[in-house]
C-alpha cells in the first residue's frame, strides 16, 4: 500500500540509559515527550526535539481515511516519514470507522514503527462530531471493541491519549482508562481537559492522578507544563510515567534539555533557528521549507530584543538568503539595537 519516505542521517541515541518505563517490553529512556501536534510535530521538529532529551517520537495525527487504496495521500504519507534515531517511534492515527482503523493499523506495520498510537483527544469539531478523536470517548463500548481487536492483531504495542471526557457532565476518563488497559493498551497520555474545553481553563491534574492510580500501565501527563519547574509540579502531583510537552515546545525545544527560555542565549537560539531551517529544507524542499518554518521562527524570537522589529519580515521573507541577513544582524548587539530603536 505504501512506500517509506527516505529518511535524513540517523542522529545520536537517546542519553539516558536507564528506562523510565516500558511500552510493553519497549524500554523508553526519558520521561519527557514531545506531545503530538497537528501542522508541529513534523519530522524536522521531533528531530530537534529529540536531540535535546525528547524520549520518544509522535507523529502529527493521520486521519485513516488518506492512506486508504494503493495511492494513498501524500502529505498523510509525509506525517509518517521518520528518522532512525526517533525510535521509539509512534504512528498516531484517528478515524470514526472501526474496520478502517483496525486494517489501516495493520497495514501501517509494514513501514515498521515501534508503536501504534489511537488519538481520542482532538477537539476540533469536523473531526469529534464524526466520532472521531475525543468523540470516540463519548462510545466507551467502541473503545473497547477498537482495543482489543488491534491488541490481538497487531504485533506491537497499541497506546491512546485521551482527554478527560467530552464535556464537564460526560467526564468519564477513569471508564476509558480502565477498559483501554483491559482491551490490552500499553500506555495511556491525558490531556487534563474535556473536549468542550479545548484549551481554555486549567488543566485537571488530579485527574490524571485518578487515572494514573486507576490503571497499572504507564501514564503519560499532558497539559499546563510551560515550565521545567511545572515538569516537577506535574509528576509529583500525580505520579505519571513522564510528561508529554506540546505547546511549550514550541520555540522552546530546550525545556526537553530541562532548560527554561530565559537559559538559552541568543547565540544558542539563533544555531538552533538555522539547524532547524536546514532540516525543513531538506525534508519539505527550499520553497515549503522556508514557509513552513516561519511559524517556528516568530516563536524562537517570542520576548527577545527586537522582536517586535523583527516579526514581521521574518514571517514574510521568501529566501533563505533573506533569513539569514535578518537573524545575523539580530544576533549582532549592533543590530538588535538598531532593531529596537
Amino acid at each position: 500500500m505504501m512506500s517509506e519516505t527516505p529518511h535524513p542521517q540517523p542522529l545520536a541515541q537517546p542519553w539516558a540509559r536507564v528506562a523510565s518505563f516500558c511500552v510493553g517490553a519497549l524500554p523508553v529512556y526519558g520521561d519527557l515527550i514531545l506531545s503530538p501536534m497537528d501542522g508541529y510535530s513534523d519530522l524536522p521538529f521531533r528531530l530537534i526535539c529529540r536531540e535535546l532529551g525528547s524520549a520518544m517520537s509522535y507523529t502529527e495525527f493521520v486521519n485513516v481515511d488518506n492512506l486508504q487504496g494503493r495511492h494513498p495521500n501524500r502529505i498523510a504519507l509525509m506525517k509518517l516519514a521518520y528518522d532512525p534515531a526517533e525510535r521509539p517511534m509512534t504512528f498516531q492515527i484517528y478515524g470514526h470507522d472501526e474496520d478502517r482503523l483496525v486494517e489501516t493499523a495493520l497495514r501501517l506495520q509494514e513501514l515498521q514503527p515501534d508503536i501504534i498510537d489511537l488519538n481520542m483527544g482532538c477537539y476540533v469539531k469536523d473531526i469529534a462530531e464524526r466520532g472521531a478523536g475525543s468523540g470516540m470517548l463519548r462510545c466507551p463500548d467502541k473503545i473497547e471493541r477498537v482495543f482489543a481487536r488491534l491488541s490481538r492483531l497487531l504485533s506491537l504495542p497499541v497506546t491512546g491519549k485521551i482527554r478527560l471526557g467530552w464535556d464537564d457532565r460526560t467526564r468519564n476518563y477513569k471508564t476509558v482508562a480502565r477498559i483501554m488497559e483491559d482491551s490490552g493498551a500499553s500506555l495511556i497520555a491525558v490531556h487534563g481537559r474535556t473536549k468542550a474545553q479545548a484549551y481554555k481553563g486549567d488543566a485537571d491534574w488530579d485527574a490524571i492522578a485518578e487515572v494514573k492510580q486507576a490503571v497499572k500501565i504507564p501514564v503519560l501527563g499532558n497539559g499546563d507544563v510551560r515550565s521545567v519547574a511545572d515538569i516537577a509540579r506535574i509528576k509529583a502531583h500525580t505520579g505519571c510515567d513522564g510528561v508529554m510537552i506540546g505547546r511549550a515546545a514550541i520555540g522552546n525545544p530546550w525545556i526537553f534539555a530541562r532548560k527554561d527560555r530565559e537559559q538559552v542565549t541568543v547565540a544558542e537560539r539563533v544555531a538552533l533557528m538555522r539547524r532547524h531551517l536546514g532540516l525543513n529544507l531538506d525534508f519539505y524542499g527550499p520553497a515549503l521549507g522556508l514557509i513552513l518554518f516561519r511559524k517556528h521562527a516568530a516563536r524562537y524570537i517570542r520576548g527577545l530584543p527586537g522582536e517586535e522589529v523583527l516579526r514581521v519580515p521574518l514571517l514574510t521573507c521568501e529566501t533563505v538568503e533573506a533569513f539569514d541577513r535578518l537573524i545575523g544582524a539580530w544576533q549582532e548587539p549592533a543590530g538588535q539595537a538598531i532593531l529596537v530603536n
